[in-house]
């Protein structure tokens, strides 16, 4: 039973992983820095329907997180305990000196933030936005 259970939960693991893989073919890459305590650029502009790698590469000895989404995703996320992102769209945590990717597909127009929620980052102005025209 034991190796049943096992086997059943690698294959939702694996299915899951799978979810969150960046798409082979996304419309544009946007690389986003980390350094300081700070995203570099902490600004960007995407169209209407573009799909959008993002690569996070953190320059810090610290680790990180990207958080994309609105004001209510923000404060879920400074309000929440989640140790570690990576199973939604717009969301990934990243080690200290390590890179990250994520894919979201935007809908708009409207302006979405990206942020940083481990414990004070957010506060101290770890953010920027998305501004989707």
């Amino acid at each position: 039973m034991r190796a049943i259970g096992g086997v059943a939960l690698a294959a939702v693991l694996v299915t899951a992983a799978g979810a969150c893989t960046p798409s082979e073919d996304p419309d544009r890459t946007v690389e986003i820095g980390i350094r300081h305590s700070r995203f570099e650029p902490d600004r960007a502009v995407v169209r209407p329907g573009e799909e959008v790698l993002f690569v996070i590469r953190n320059r810090d000895p610290i680790a990180h997180e990207f958080i994309l989404g609105d004001e209510a995703v923000q404060q879920v996320h400074e309000d929440g305990t989640e140790a570690h992102h990576g199973a939604k769209p717009g969301e990934v945590s990243v080690a200290a000196g390590g890179s990250a990717e994520t894919t979201y597909t935007f809908e708009g127009p409207s302006t979405l933030i990206f942020g940083c929620h481990l414990p004070g980052h957010y506060t101290y102005g770890m953010r920027g936005t998305v501004r989707i025209a």
